[in-house]
């Protein structure tokens, strides 16, 4: 048996055995469950009724934080010519062509989002190993190659906080709200947000139930069930 400790103890007797809780409870009591010394930060987990191993059933996307994240998110462009131009106009915090790729070839990944335009994507393409390890590759279906035009609002986007979401090999969907500090108006926003982008997303091939729990948790704290009927009409379903 697992011995989590007294304050691990403490909070889990918020959870009612069997309770599935509105939207705004679960976040209610996952902050109040957040005792951590430090800002935890608040999670959302979606087992999903997908097969992960069928391609036409697999989902991503991206959606947008209206309450942000929490933190300074750090943007790299990969771009050249006058697309070098409109990021840095933009306000991107790294921008280039063939020395960035050179820098990350040699291991530096010290940026939270990286952007290209699609001319770039031959060079970018050789640093899979690099930045697909960390979830960092740019990709046309989340939103991260973008014609030179696009460029500033990818950019506003990420500052505001954007995060992506993907159906993992156990069909399950791992992301984050935002923090325990956050009011609680603010994480229903992320909330609707994210739900609104996940119903956006449903793929094509999805067969029976598409989503069939989710639980609001903290880095430190347990996980809350959500009652799926208000929680999928957060989103339009």
């Amino acid at each position: 048996m697992v011995d989590h400790g007294k304050r691990f103890d403490a909070v889990e007797k918020l959870v009612e055995a069997g309770k599935e809780y509105t939207p705004a409870e679960a976040i209610a009591l996952a902050k109040k469950a957040a005792t951590a010394k430090f800002d935890e930060t608040v999670e959302v987990h979606l087992r999903m009724g997908l097969d992960p191993r069928n391609s036409a059933q697999v989902v991503r996307g991206v959606a947008l934080m209206p309450a942000g994240l929490g933190k300074k998110v750090r943007v790299l462009v990969f771009a050249q010519g006058d697309a070098e131009k409109i990021a840095r106009d933009a306000g991107a915090d790294f921008v280039g062509a063939d020395d960035l790729v050179a820098k990350i070839n040699e291991g530096w990944t010290e940026f939270d989002m990286a952007i290209a335009t699609p001319d770039m994507m031959g060079k970018v393409g050789k640093l899979g190993k690099v930045l697909g390890r960390k979830g960092l590759m740019p990709n046309p279906k989340a939103g991260t190659v973008v014609a030179a035009g696009d460029l500033p609002q990818t950019i506003k986007e990420a500052r505001m906080g954007r995060v992506e979401f993907k159906l993992d090999r156990s069909a399950i969907i791992h992301t984050v709200l935002g923090k325990a500090s956050f009011d609680e108006a603010g994480l229903m926003q992320n909330l609707t947000s994210l739900m609104e982008a996940i119903v956006r997303a449903k793929p094509s091939g999805a067969k029976g139930q598409y989503i069939k729990s989710v639980y609001v948790t903290t880095t430190m704290g347990p996980g809350f069930k959500l009652d799926l009927r208000p929680t999928m009409a957060l989103g339009g379903a």
